[in-house]
């Protein structure tokens, strides 16, 4: 049996193994979110609502795309360190089919209900018609979403985190250059505006894909390839929501919330809600160091909780713990002085100005709160409660935020108080995740 580093090393230089590629890939992941909408920006004001309003959107098959991938990611190198080798195969190629099928559902979908979507929340035509050439490509096109994370996951969990980088880092990258080439009709490029953002993204999406399939076929040395066993198998299928649900819900409440909130904000102004889509992607930039971190921690959580090495467990959560309350006090301290230069990238005027830094400056004192509940949440996940991960992930996606935007703007009627939802929200619920983090651990004797 080959030696698994998941077991036999150290856990600070593993946790920085594993977690530091993850990092750097989802920190370009996010830039490229933060460039697109610049570049998107330029178009005008309401080319940036349209995307901005798409965002929770395309999170929807996102969130599907992270469930399905953290699923296996726990599973299969649990199946590795209880020596089921063949299991941990069956789980990566269940989740090839369960991608497949969902990616098909997103075809129909697109076709038949982006125009729609807009409808509901809009009536200006420039952001109707934007949009919904943007929300077609983004989700007709769309099948690399599910399959640049998933591959990503599996060189993870098996690990190989430095190539799971480049995969992951590669897609970005296409995205960032081909933007301004597509939008802006740059050399013997043609001139698409926001159809061309769209066109980057999945053109970014799918050359990820590539690169981390041919990673995973000639480099991962435990997950082995074969069309036989992309079937529907149904106790794996079980097994693989059972673990991923929570990272579903986690991402899915939080498109609903963004639908939801944007409602709530569009009877102030769009620019409100060109606002609320820019700390959208701010708090997602900020949260990716996090998102790698957990990344990182989740197979060594997995692998070492099914070989019995409860001390392994016990120094990973707490390590990772630290480490995410640290960085998100250095980076809301940085936010907390410098809104302003952030919003100037997206061609703020001076309405938006006025709006935006009121608002991220409310919004960005929640992120050392954030934290706590980004780490406990994925650690009990990762330990078999996945169930206490859904609670804490349904109250602070849904339950809370969302009636806590319509109170405040029902109490107040002023936009500049409405943003305290966020920091509300985040408050209660990494109390919530402290809670049932410590219920975790004396049912796990840790």
């Amino acid at each position: 049996m080959r030696e698994n580093k998941l077991g036999t090393w150290p856990i600070p230089k593993l946790l920085v193994n594993m977690s530091v590629p993850m990092m750097i890939s989802f920190f370009i992941q996010a830039l490229y979110n933060i460039v697109d909408s610049m570049f998107v920006a330029q178009i005008s004001e309401n080319a940036l609502t349209a995307v901005s309003l798409a965002f929770p959107m395309q999170q929807v098959a996102n969130a599907i795309a992270v469930g399905i991938g953290v699923g296996m990611s726990a599973l299969v190198p649990h199946y590795i360190g209880l020596k089921k080798e063949k299991r941990a195969n069956e789980v990566a190629h269940t989740g090839i089919f369960l991608n497949l099928c969902f990616a098909g559902l997103f075809i129909v979908l697109g076709a038949l209900f982006a125009q729609k979507i807009y409808l509901v929340q809009t009536n200006v035509p420039e952001i109707v018609q934007g949009g919904t050439i943007y929300l077609r490509i983004v989700w007709c096109v769309g099948i690399g979403v599910f399959f640049c994370q998933y591959f990503e996951k599996m060189l993870v969990c098996t690990g190989n985190p430095l190539l799971a980088m480049i995969s992951q880092a590669s897609g970005a990258l296409f995205n960032i250059v081909f933007d301004p080439l597509l939008i802006f009709g740059i050399g013997p490029f043609p001139k698409w505006g926001i159809a061309g953002a769209a066109i980057a993204t999945v053109g970014g999406q799918l050359f990820s894909t590539c690169i981390g399939f041919l990673m995973n076929h000639h480099k991962n040395h435990w997950i082995h390839f074969q069309w036989s066993l992309i079937r529907f198998q149904p106790d794996v299928a079980k097994e693989i929501f059972r673990v991923g649900i929570p990272s579903m819900v986690t991402i899915g409440l939080n498109s609903a919330t963004s639908f939801c909130v944007n409602m709530i904000i569009l009877s102030y102004s769009t620019t409100a809600t060109a606002v609320y889509g820019i700390w959208l992607k701010l708090q997602n930039f900020c949260c990716m160091p996090l998102f790698g971190l957990n990344n990182g921690m989740i197979p060594i959580l997995s692998y070492n909780l099914a070989q019995d090495k409860k001390d392994r467990v016990k120094q990973t959560s707490q390590l990772a713990f630290r480490f995410a309350l640290v960085l998100m006090v250095c980076v809301m301290i940085i936010l907390e002085a410098f809104p302003q230069p952030f919003l100037q990238m997206y061609n703020a005027s001076n309405h938006m100005l006025d709006i935006g830094i009121v608002a991220l400056r409310i919004c960005v004192a929640s992120l050392p709160f954030t934290s706590i509940s980004l780490i406990r949440s994925t650690a009990m996940q990762a330990l078999e409660h996945a169930r206490y991960t859904l609670i804490v992930n349904i109250l602070r996606q849904f339950l809370i935020i969302v009636p806590a935007f319509y109170l405040l703007s029902t109490l107040f009627h002023q936009l500049q108080y409405i943003w305290w939802a966020v920091p509300i929200t985040e408050v209660i619920c990494a109390y919530i995740s402290i809670y049932y983090y410590r219920k975790m651990e004396k049912d796990l004797q840790l």
